[in-house]
C-alpha cells in the first residue's frame, strides 16, 4: 500500500537495548518497560505531541495487557487515547506501522499518532484453557511462547525446518552461512549504535547477551540437524525489548519544533510463501512494497532485514541480485536478537539512521515472520 504525507521524525523515534532472553529482563513486564522506555524517549526530545491514536504491537500477553493500547495510553498520560493492539509474530512492527500508517493518511489530521512495539520472551505466560469434557473437567495447557516457536502454523514444524528447506533449495552451504555470519557480526562492531532510551533497569544501556563471533568460531560449530547446515551460530536468539516512533505530517513536524530529517513513508507490502520455507518471503513483501511505492531495487540506497537465519539474507541475495554484504548496516536481528514485536521497529530505526548518515535517499527494510509470511516498508529520508 502507498501512503501520502506520512512522516517519521528521524528524532521521534527510539529503541531500548535488546536483552537476550531470560537476561536482567526476564521478570521485567514489556507493559512496564515499554510505558518506561516511551515516557522517558519523548520527556527527552522535548516534544508537546497531540496524540490521536496509540498502536500498541505486542504478540507476548502480559499481566494487564487485556485492554491493549488503552491500558499503555493511560499509563503514558494520554487520556482519551485508544487505538488497535497488533500482533503478528516478527511482523508486528510492520503491520502496527501499517495500520498507523493507512489511518494517518486517511484522515490527515493536525495531530500525530504513537506506535510502541514491545515483547518480552523471557517467562513467557503459561496458559490454560477450561475443557469440561477433559476427563474430571481436566484443561488444556499451552506455553504461550515455547510451544509456538516450535510449531509453525502452515506445518507444525519448528523454525529450524524451513531454514534447512530453502538452505537446500538454493544449495547454500554451511560455509557461505558462516561467513555471511561473520560479516554480520563485524558490522555490528564496526558502527557503535546508540539502542538505549532506558535506563530500567538502569545499568543495562548497550545490548546483553551479543558476545563477539570470529568466522574460525562459527566454522567451529556443527550443524544443529545431522544433515543441515544451520548450526546455532548462524540463527538467532529470543530477546526482550521495545521500540517506538511518531508518525506525522510533515508540516505537523515542523510546526511542533523538530528539526533535522524526516523520513517519509511511501509504501508496505505483505506476502506469504510456499509451506514450510518461511525465509523467502522477504522477497515477494519487499517486491510489493517496491511495486506500491513505484521503484524498483536500483533505485534503493540501503536494505535492512529480519533475518533469523542467514539463509535469509543469502535467498534474498540470490533472488534480488542484491550483495549481502552491502546490507544491514549496524548488524540486524541475526546477531543481538529478536523481541517479535519489536524487532523490525529497531530495523527501521536503524535504516533511518544509515539513511541520514549518508545524506538521505531510498531505504527497504523486509523480513520475515513463523506461517511463511513477509512484511516490508520502503522509506526515503531527506532534510
Amino acid at each position: 500500500m502507498r501512503f501520502s504525507d506520512v512522516v517519521i521524525p528521524l528524532r521521534a523515534a527510539w529503541s531500548s537495548p535488546f536483552v537476550r532472553w531470560q537476561g536482567p529482563t526476564a521478570d521485567l513486564s514489556s507493559l512496564d518497560l515499554a510505558a518506561r522506555v516511551t515516557r522517558r524517549a519523548l520527556d527527552d526530545r522535548g516534544v508537546d505531541w497531540q496524540i490521536t491514536e496509540l498502536v500498541l504491537g505486542m504478540t507476548v500477553p502480559q499481566r494487564e495487557s487485556f485492554y491493549g493500547a488503552p491500558t499503555l495510553a493511560a499509563r503514558l498520560g494520554f487520556a482519551g487515547v485508544s487505538g488497535p493492539m497488533i500482533a503478528q509474530a516478527c511482523a508486528t512492527s510492520v503491520a502496527a506501522l501499517h495500520a498507523a500508517a493507512t489511518n494517518q493518511s486517511i484522515e490527515n489530521s493536525g495531530g500525530a499518532r504513537l506506535v510502541v512495539t514491545t515483547d518480552r520472551t523471557s517467562n513467557g505466560p503459561h496458559l490454560v484453557y477450561p475443557r469440561t469434557s477433559g476427563p474430571g473437567g481436566t484443561v488444556e495447557s499451552e506455553n504461550w511462547v515455547l510451544d509456538n516457536f516450535g510449531r509453525d502454523p502452515n506445518t507444525g514444524e519448528g523454525m529450524l525446518p524451513t531454514a534447512e528447506r530453502v538452505a537446500a533449495d538454493g544449495e547454500f552451504s554451511k560455509l557461505q552461512l558462516d561467513e555471511l555470519t561473520a560479516v554480520r557480526y563485524q558490522q555490528y562492531q564496526d558502527v557503535p549504535i546508540e539502542a538505549g532510551s532506558a535506563r530500567r533497569p538502569e545499568l543495562i544501556e548497550d545490548d546483553w547477551g551479543v558476545r563477539p563471533t570470529t568466522l574460525k568460531e562459527l566454522e567451529g560449530l556443527g550443524p544443529v540437524s545431522p544433515d543441515g547446515v544451520v548450526s546455532f551460530g548462524t540463527q538467532t536468539h529470543p530477546a526482550d525489548g521495545t521500540a517506538g516512533f511518531i508518525l506525522t505530517s510533515p508540516g505537523v513536524a515542523r510546526e511542533r519544533g523538530v528539526s533535522g530529517p524526516l523520513a517519509t513513508v511511501i509504501s508496505t507490502g505483505f506476502a506469504r510463501v510456499a509451506r514450510g520455507t518461511m525465509p523467502k518471503a522477504p522477497v515477494p513483501a519487499a517486491r510489493a512494497a517496491l511495486e506500491s511505492a513505484g521503484l524498483g531495487y536500483g533505485d534503493v540506497h540501503v536494505i535492512k532485514t529480519h533475518n533469523p537465519f542467514a539463509v535469509n539474507d543469502l535467498w534474498f541475495a540470490r533472488e534480488t541480485g542484491t550483495n549481502p554484504e552491502q546490507m544491514n548496516p549496524y548488524g540486524c536481528s541475526l546477531v543481538y536478537g529478536h523481541p517479535q514485536g519489536p524487532t523490525g521497529a529497531r530495523a527501521i530505526i536503524e535504516l533511518m539512521h544509515a539513511l541520514e548518515e549518508r545524506g538521505g535517499g531510498i531505504g527497504l527494510f523486509t523480513g520475515c515472520a513463523a506461517g511463511d509470511t513477509g512484511a516490508a516498508v520502503v522509506l526515503e529520508v531527506s532534510e
